[in-house]
């Protein structure tokens, strides 16, 4: 008798540069305090710090660090001479900022360097970056650029989410779902989960909408952000953790 097997059930596998054939397991961190590691990591902040870094590379910007805190970022621009201060607390721009957080602020660069203040997606950065050996930013701006980068890898790949103070973030899964549909190989069961998640949205921007952080947006006017950040593939960049520069993540493009 035939076995009959879904396309799920069916392992993908990925082929080296060198003619070899090796299966690539995916797992899903839907909080940065979830235990998970891999040679290859994408850090989700989709609401919206990696959608702005993926953004601010595709406008000119040469690199972006993130701070975890207001006075970090005031420091580092005090220490470089120069650099924009960016970021947003409570969805408003900080009080002595040069920009906020929105993705379409910085579609054309004013500089080189761009200090964002970020707490969820600076947090899980620093987290992927001591469990993988390379971590990238992941937003559905630069979809299918990130899932490429990491298929290219041919390793092992663990999602991590931003989330919020450390809480499940809805929007944040709703990408690595997303990712998880896109990458071959192997899923753990979060990644199943957060696949199957994905899937129960009919487009991308109802997904990001079902979010607590997409409605902290529209109570803050700032709808415009959500439907900027649901846009998919627009930007052929991907960003990567390159060090630490005293408290702050930098970020360049790979």
């Amino acid at each position: 008798m035939a076995c009959v097997c879904s396309v799920e059930a069916i392992p993908r596998f990925i082929v080296s540069a060198g003619g070899n054939v090796s299966a690539v397991r995916t797992h899903v961190a839907f909080t940065p305090a979830e235990a998970a590691e891999a040679p290859t990591g994408i850090v989700i902040d989709v609401l919206r710090a990696t959608s702005t870094i993926a953004q601010a590379l595709a406008g000119g910007y040469r690199r972006v660090l993130c701070c975890g805190e207001v006075e970090e970022a005031r420091a580092l621009r005090e220490e470089l001479g120069d650099g924009l201060l960016a970021g947003e607390r409570l969805c408003v721009r900080i009080p002595g900022f040069d920009l906020g957080n929105s993705p379409s602020e910085f579609a054309v660069a004013t500089g080189e360097t761009v200090i964002l203040s970020t707490t969820n997606g600076t947090r899980a950065l620093v987290t992927a970056a001591a469990r993988c050996e390379r971590v990238f930013a992941g937003s559905l701006l630069n979809l299918a650029a990130v899932v490429e980068a990491a298929r290219e890898e041919g390793e092992d790949v663990a999602v991590f989410c931003a989330g919020v103070k450390g809480e499940f973030a809805m929007d944040d899964a709703y990408v690595a779902g997303r990712i998880v549909e896109l990458l071959a190989g192997e899923r753990s069961d979060a990644a199943h989960a957060a696949l199957r998640l994905s899937r129960s949205f009919d487009s991308a921007e109802e997904g990001l909408r079902a979010s607590q952080s997409a409605r902290n947006l529209l109570n803050a006017g700032l709808e415009a952000d959500i439907a900027w950040c649901a846009r998919e593939s627009e930007v052929d960049i991907v960003p990567r953790f390159v060090g630490m520069h005293g408290s702050a993540a930098e970020i360049t493009a790979a």
